[in-house]
Formats: C-alpha cells, sequence, structure tokens
C-alpha cells in the first residue's frame, strides 16, 4: 500500500471541470493507468482521493495537488510519467512524494492575477491598486455556502501583491493569500477593486495558480 500525493497542471478546456468531475476523471485515469486505488469501508465504498484546496471553476493551476492511496507500492518517481499518458486534454502529472505535511497545514498559496481591459489600462493604474492594496481594510459582500450575503474582509487575507507586467490590455500582478480558514480567492480582488476604485475595475479577471506554501512560506509538501 503507498499514500501518495500528486502534483498536477490544470489548465486549458480542462480548467471549466468541477470540483467532483475531476475527482471523477482521475478515477477513470487511474483505472487507466492500471493503478487500483483504496477504497474506504462500509456500505458505500469510494476511491480515497482528496483534492487539496479544490480550485474555483476556471481558474488554471501549475501547482494543484491530489492526496490518494494505492492497494499496492508504487514507484513515485515513475508515476507523473505513467498518468499523464492517460490524462484528458489540460490535465498533465508533474511531481509525486511521499506526504510530509497534513492537508491542514497548507496555509497560502500564490497566484498570477490578471485584470484586462478592453479598451486598454486606465492611467496610473498600478499606483492605484497598489494604494488599495495598502488599506487597512477591504469590506466586500460575499454569497456564504446558504447562499445568504456576508461582509468579509479581504485585507487581512492578502500577505503580498507584486507587480508582474503590463501588456496593452492587461495589467498582471502576483499574489500571496491565505489559503484556508478561511481563504481568498484571488478572484474576489476584482470585487475589491470595483467597490472602492471602480474607475481601475477589469472587464475580465484571470487567476493562475503558481504555488502552495506552508505557513513559513516554502513549499508544501
Amino acid at each position: 500500500m503507498s499514500k501518495l500525493r500528486l502534483c498536477f497542471v490544470k489548465e486549458g478546456p480542462a480548467v471549466y471541470l468541477s470540483h467532483l468531475d475531476l475527482l471523477r476523471t482521475f478515477q477513470r485515469v487511474f483505472l487507466r493507468a492500471g493503478i487500483a486505488l483504496r477504497h474506504s469501508q462500509g456500505f458505500h465504498p469510494h476511491p480515497l482521493l482528496t483534492l487539496a484546496l479544490p480550485l474555483p471553476l476556471g481558474q488554471a493551476s501549475s501547482c494543484e495537488v491530489l492526496d490518494f492511496e494505492t492497494n499496492s507500492e508504487e514507484d513515485a518517481a515513475a508515476l507523473p510519467e505513467r498518468l499523464s499518458a492517460v490524462m484528458p486534454a489540460g490535465i498533465r502529472a508533474v511531481d509525486c512524494w511521499m506526504p510530509e505535511k497534513p492537508l491542514r497545514e497548507l496555509a497560502l498559496l500564490q497566484a498570477e492575477v490578471t485584470f484586462c481591459y478592453d479598451q486598454g489600462t486606465p492611467p496610473a493604474c498600478w499606483q492605484g491598486l497598489e494604494a488599495l492594496w495598502g488599506r487597512e481594510s477591504l469590506i466586500i459582500q460575499k454569497r456564504t455556502k446558504r447562499k445568504a450575503l456576508a461582509d468579509v474582509d479581504l485585507r487581512p487575507m492578502l500577505r503580498e501583491a507584486v507587480p508582474v507586467r503590463e501588456a496593452g490590455e492587461e495589467l498582471t500582478f502576483r499574489v500571496t493569500v491565505q489559503a484556508q480558514e478561511p481563504g481568498l480567492n484571488p478572484a474576489l480582488l476584482a470585487e475589491a477593486v470595483r467597490l472602492y476604485a471602480p474607475a481601475l475595475a477589469p472587464d475580465f479577471v484571470r487567476v493562475r495558480r503558481l504555488a502552495l506554501l506552508d505557513k513559513t512560506g516554502k513549499a508544501f509538501r
């Protein structure tokens, strides 16, 4: 039996796979690769697969993490190539290892956020956004799991926002945000811009996760 952690890329058409669809996809991927997954016990056994921090629909990632258990000993180093050979378009395994820390210790995530402007980036956009990120609070309304609206302050969950590039109608910055309990979806930063600096509000937002980190800022393993 092996307990392993897989790191994979999710991009292209795969960004529109929901959390449940992605789990079902991986069940088929392991079956095609000839890897027998360990199942839970009880009346309704299911494969022991756990996705860390399910990715919001439409977002891409270079660092998604899947924990899984197999019925036999597997060579972790060989698994990425073996699994990638039978994965659908947009999903690619890049690494596999034995977990070093429990998922509850995943504390931070880094992402690249791109604001897209149909008419080109507004004047002094960088300066305006930097001033916004420096506010003491960024309170927006967000729907809870019960579909009710609640006030949420994004500022304590935003650890860093660094300009990366400006090209044509796009402006990109790299953020480090709190990952869980509670976590911040980087796309919500655009909602704060629409509320506090509407002249800088983007017409579209793209997000790509770059790294998952522990509380010390080191790569989560």
